[in-house]
């Protein structure tokens, strides 16, 4: 064999050997991306969004030594036939109604149960909320008019150097940021890369220098701004937001199943929407919340910040929805206390607190970005409400 031969051969075996080192380095991370490619697959959707721990870094949310807290079963109800082809139609996992407290409505479809962890998609954004009015409450945070960077100091020379935190829980930062989940170059999902190779979070948001707005100005969804949030809890309280929501949320309320949080590659949790729970514990957040924030003999979140949450406050476009403090409240028809939290893909908590209403439902919708569909969603769910 020429010599030649014999060194291009021995140059790609060297070749070989050096992917293959790459390769089982990469391991974890190239597993995550890979995950992350299929995690929306239409045979996987439903299996992904109830196990994503198989997919992601994550960290546990201790619920701590009490006791679970009773969900009391009430008188049953039958659900409306429009409602059972809204269940079909949008790919419901799971769905809880709530009446005056007492559990009126429980079942679970396409093959999942009651013990799935669901991710929570963009519901958390409404725990996180929460915990800021505790926060708030106690001191810590002295007010949602201060700078971000009084408690962030990271983002310094980012577009959020202008933003306070009544800005970003508006969802108002003006910092220009691409949420279409169909796209896979928009800056949402380049996040989640972020995420599935063990990048920072942190740095993600200081890296954004763009704003299209000044801050306060105009309502455009975000969810980097929450990101931005949990930056804000992390640096007043020198604590993780896994365990502040375990003392201050979770323990208090008796959950059932221990929650976990999506991390990103320095633990750092997914605040915007990494949080996973069973579908019994979303309907118990929702019943705290529902009862202004008293629960089990405890005032857990202060009445006043539920109640200014979950108002109408930012400068919301045109659309069926508006928002408060990471809370959507609808747009047509809405009753003072008629509000919800929503996450992609179906994840609601909708609450009604005139009619003693609370739902927690949990979805693997492909086409939740179609025309007229969040709306379709809360019409259903009013439906619901006001059969009860």
């Amino acid at each position: 064999m020429p010599r030649f031969m014999r060194l291009a051969i021995r140059g790609a075996l060297i070749v070989v050997l050096i992917l293959s080192a790459i390769a089982i380095w990469k391991r974890e991370e190239l597993t995550r991306l890979m995950a992350v490619n299929s995690l929306f697959n239409a045979e996987k959707i439903v299996h992904n969004f109830s196990h994503m721990d198989e997919a992601f870094l994550n960290a546990p949310i201790s619920r701590g030594p009490g006791n679970v807290s009773d969900l009391v079963n009430g008188k049953s109800i039958e659900l409306p036939s429009a409602v059972n082809d809204w269940i079909k139609a949008r790919n419901v996992t799971s769905l809880i109604v709530l009446k005056d407290g007492q559990i009126a409505f429980e079942n679970y479809f396409l093959g999942t149960g009651a013990d799935d962890r669901r991710i929570s998609w963009s519901v958390a954004k409404s725990f996180l909320s929460a915990l800021v009015g505790i926060l708030l409450a106690d001191g810590t945070i002295a007010s949602i008019d201060d700078p971000v960077i009084e408690y962030a100091p990271l983002l310094k020379g980012s577009a959020y150097e202008a933003a306070t935190l009544r800005n970003v829980l508006q969802m108002s930062s003006g910092v220009t940021f691409d949420e279409d989940y169909l796209d896979k170059n928009s800056d949402i999902n380049r996040m989640g890369r972020e995420i599935a190779l063990g990048g920072s979070l942190d740095d993600f948001a200081a890296g954004l220098k763009d704003s299209f707005a000044k801050p306060g100005t105009v309502m455009q969804y975000v969810s980097i701004d929450t990101h931005v949030i949990s930056m804000v809890v992390r640096g007043a309280t020198g604590r993780s937001v896994t365990d502040l929501i375990s003392e201050k949320i979770v323990t208090p309320l008796g959950f059932e199943k221990q929650p976990y949080y999506i991390t990103d590659g320095e633990g750092v949790a997914f605040a915007l929407g990494g949080l996973n729970l069973t579908t019994r514990d979303y309907a118990r957040f929702g019943l705290m919340v529902a009862q202004d924030g008293h629960y089990g003999g405890q005032q857990i979140v202060p009445k006043a910040w539920l109640r200014a949450s979950t108002r109408v406050s930012a400068k919301t476009k045109p659309g069926y929805r508006k928002y408060g403090y990471q809370w959507w409240i609808p747009a047509k028809g809405a009753t003072e206390g008629e509000f919800f939290a929503h996450g992609i893909y179906g994840q609601y908590i909708y609450i009604n607190r005139p009619l003693g209403v609370v739902i927690a439902s949990n979805a693997a919708d492909r086409g939740f970005k179609n025309e007229g569909v969040g709306a379709t969603n809360i019409e259903a769910m009013r439906l619901i409400a006001r059969g009860l």
